[in-house]
C-alpha cells in the first residue's frame, strides 16, 4: 500500500505531528506485521521520531537547530533558504518503523514529526506498508 498524506505548513520551521495519519493508514491496510516506511519527498523538509507529549520538545529541537544553522549566512545557494536544505540533511528525509498487530511500534512518548523548513508551504509525505512474509 502507498498513499499520500498532504502537509500544510504555516511558519518557516515547524514540526508537524503526523503520527494519527500514519496509523490511520497502517489500520486501513489490515497488514499485522510489516513495516512502515515514511518517505518525504522534498529538499527543505524531512521527518523524525521524537518525543510527541511535551510540546517544549519541539520548540527546543527548532532553536537548536536555528542556532546551529541560521537562517541568514554567507550562503552561496541565490534562492535564500540554504538553511533549509542543510538542516533537511541533518534530519534527513525518510524513516522505517515496525508494525506489530497493526499497529506501530512507537515507544510510549514517541510521534512521527514532518519537519518544516521552508514553509509556509502545502507538502506531501509518501506512506508505504509492508506486508512481512
Amino acid at each position: 500500500m502507498l498513499k499520500e498524506v498532504p502537509v500544510k505548513s504555516s511558519s518557516r520551521n515547524q514540526l508537524i505531528d503526523i503520527t494519527g495519519e500514519v496509523r490511520k493508514l497502517v489500520s486501513q491496510s489490515k497488514v499485522k506485521e510489516g513495516t512502515c516506511l515514511v518517505y518525504i519527498p522534498h529538499t527543505t523538509a524531512g521527518v523524525t521520531i521524537n518525543e510527541n507529549a511535551d510540546p517544549d520538545v519541539k520548540k527546543d529541537i527548532l532553536k537548536k537547530l536555528s542556532s546551529l544553522i541560521p537562517e541568514h549566512e554567507s550562503y552561496s545557494h541565490a534562492e535564500g533558504n540554504s538553511d533549509a536544505h542543510i538542516k533537511s540533511s541533518l534530519v534527513g528525509c525518510n524513516l522505517s518503523v515496525p508494525i506489530k498487530d497493526s499497529s506501530l511500534m512507537l515507544g510510549t512518548w514517541q510521534g512521527i514529526l514532518f519537519c518544516e523548513f521552508d514553509g509556509p508551504r502545502n507538502r506531501k509525505a509518501i506512506i508505504q506498508i509492508i506486508k512481512s512474509d
